[in-house]
């Protein structure tokens, strides 16, 4: 990375995040179209460290009461995983190198060698969303502190997995490897990479945006922020149709969970807010759905 991008992302990260307003909306109640018990949906965000969950009321009531955790994937067995491994891998008709100039696979080779410790000699072969999920990941590890390790993302399910709690996910392991890999065509993805690379600043800026707008609650602006046409990062507003699209399925889904009810459903905070979020999709299909913690009014700060 060029010394100026290392004085652009450090100017971006002069700027603290703000102070989250008390108690935002972040866990909602479904009820209603037959459904024989409350279950309920917790919106989550990977940049969040576990513990913020303890400032979200009754989120630990809610869990327990529960008997089933769903989730965008389970992926927990060593068959899953190795598919995921290989569906990450180009396939032999594709060569990396063809879809750049020379100038480009060096900027990228450099840029991945210094984020990562690997270039592109052991990286070549693998599918370029791949690669620029991989160097996102480690600009946000580097630039705002992300720990997976300590991630709220996937806390209930670890809680869930300790306690023989089935956990279910609302993808199989094909719609997984879509998602990760192959919604996006082959030449958009090359794009997609070459301007994570030179732009690594757009990412960071756009993650600390989503942020704090989770930690305020304002999911629907979330769900504007990544459709708008102002967004210039890699999961913009193609990726967020494709979300959509997904949520129709999703209700579907969910059906025989939320009618039988005491379920506990953690989803990424993107997926649920807008006119084509989750929690609008449940609503037009018949479901009540009302934040927990309705009678908590947010504090200006």
């Amino acid at each position: 990375m060029s010394h100026l991008r290392r004085i652009l992302l450090l100017l971006l990260l002069c700027t603290g995040i703000g102070a989250p307003h008390t108690h935002a909306q972040l866990l909602y109640e479904i009820s209603g179209k037959g459904c024989r018990a409350k279950s309920y949906i917790l919106a989550t965000n990977r940049m969040v460290d576990m513990t913020f969950i303890d400032t979200i009321p009754n989120a630990f009531n809610c869990f327990a009461r529960c008997n089933k955790v769903l989730t965008e994937f389970a992926i927990q067995d060593y068959e899953a995983i190795a598919a995921l491994r290989q569906a990450a891998i180009l396939s032999d008709t594709l060569v990396l190198r063809d879809c750049y100039t020379h100038d480009e696979y060096l900027r990228i080779d450099e840029a991945l060698r210094l984020t990562l410790g690997m270039g592109l000699d052991r990286l070549c072969r693998m599918k370029p969303a791949y690669l620029t999920e991989m160097y996102r990941t480690e600009l946000f590890k580097q630039w705002l502190q992300y720990d997976e390790q300590r991630s709220m993302e996937t806390f209930f399910e670890s809680v869930a997995t300790q306690r023989n709690i089935p956990v279910i996910g609302l993808d199989d392991v094909g719609e997984t490897m879509y998602m990760l890999f192959d919604r996006e065509p082959f030449h958009w993805q090359c794009k997609e990479l070459l301007k994570v690379i030179d732009y690594p600043e757009n990412e960071v800026r756009q993650e600390r945006v989503l942020l704090n707008m989770y930690l305020n609650g304002r999911l629907s602006d979330m769900a504007y922020q990544v459709e708008g046409p102002d967004n210039i990062t890699s999961i913009s507003y193609s990726d967020y149709q494709v979300y959509a699209r997904r949520n129709i399925q999703w209700v579907k889904r969910l059906a025989p969970y939320l009618r039988e009810g005491h379920a506990f459903i953690t989803l990424n905070a993107v997926y649920l807010g807008g006119d084509q979020g989750l929690l609008a999709r449940l609503r037009n299909a018949g479901y009540r759905v009302r934040p927990v913690n309705r009678r908590i009014h947010l504090r200006k700060q």
